[in-house]
């Protein structure tokens, strides 16, 4: 635990100075159509929990609201599928506390309907706005009779090569085009790019049903490519964040650091910094 707590410390110490290099270089630009550019970003950032897969709730709410971000998704590693409505109602306090909206809950898998009931009623119970899943196909219909009843929207997450259900985002889209419109994707970018798709082209494609993107970087567009800092793989985040801005997305873009499980602060720091830093500049 001491080591656990030291990692964080000089994490923190990392979020604080990439942050404030990435603030300073903003700052120092006169008034110019860059940051006109960067004042019409209608996204929020968030993180996806599953980058703090191996800390509790506590190191993950205080380490996700160092990055200056607002709104979080829990894996179940910290709100469990099956907990109670007071480990649910806790976990919602503590998220409150730390300023942080839990809008959604995910990756969520449902194999079956007793599943999708339990995936709703927990997302119900703790007032989240979305559930990002991976329902199989011939649970669609139910899926989509349970967004209308609880109001609450599912997006399909993909997982790129080697993936059956939901390789891609056109694969979850050609389902649940012509279903309730809170019925969308989620858009997986460095899963989108491993499997030679171009991350900017699917989210414009599809756009009408994107409402909650992952976003990360990888090191190969193939099945081989894995996770690593924003800004150090193949991913051409210039374009992609100025389409996102262009198109005028308004939900959240959520972090989701897969790599250096036991200490992945250094490098969600660095792709946040990154990102940051890219949109100070566009033109």
């Amino acid at each position: 635990m001491k080591n656990k707590a030291l990692i964080l410390f000089r994490s923190l110490a990392i979020v604080a100075i990439v942050l404030f290099v990435s603030a300073c270089n903003a700052n120092q630009k006169p008034e110019t159509n860059d940051q006109q550019k960067a004042s019409e970003v209608k996204f929020k950032f968030g993180v996806a929990s599953y980058s703090l897969r191996k800390f509790d709730i506590d190191q993950t709410l205080a380490f996700s609201k160092q990055l200056d971000v607002d709104y979080i998704a829990f894996k179940s590693f910290h709100l469990k599928l099956d907990a109670t409505d007071t480990e649910i109602a806790e976990a919602v306090r503590k998220s409150k506390e730390y300023g942080l909206n839990l809008y959604a809950g995910g990756v969520i898998y449902m194999k079956s309907e007793a599943e999708v009931d339990q995936a709703f009623e927990y997302a119900r119970k703790a007032g989240m706005e979305m559930i990002v899943g991976v329902p199989s196909h011939e649970l669609l219909p139910y899926v989509e009779e349970k967004v209308k009843a609880y109001d609450i929207k599912l997006a399909i997450h993909n997982h790129g090569p080697g993936d059956k259900l939901y390789p891609s985002a056109e694969s979850a889209y050609v389902l649940i085009k012509d279903m309730d419109p809170r019925m969308g994707l989620c858009i997986d970018i460095g899963h989108t790019k491993r499997i030679g798709r171009s991350p900017s082209q699917d989210v414009k494609d599809f756009f009408d049903r994107v409402l909650d993107i992952h976003i990360k970087d990888v090191t190969k567009a193939d099945h081989d490519g894995r996770t690593c800092e924003i800004g150090r793989g193949v991913i051409d985040f210039n374009t992609f964040l100025n389409d996102l801005v262009e198109l005028g997305y308004d939900g959240v873009v959520a972090l989701e650091f897969e790599k250096d499980g036991d200490n992945p602060f250094p490098g969600m720091a660095e792709s946040m910094g990154y990102i940051r830093g890219v949109l100070s500049t566009l033109k």
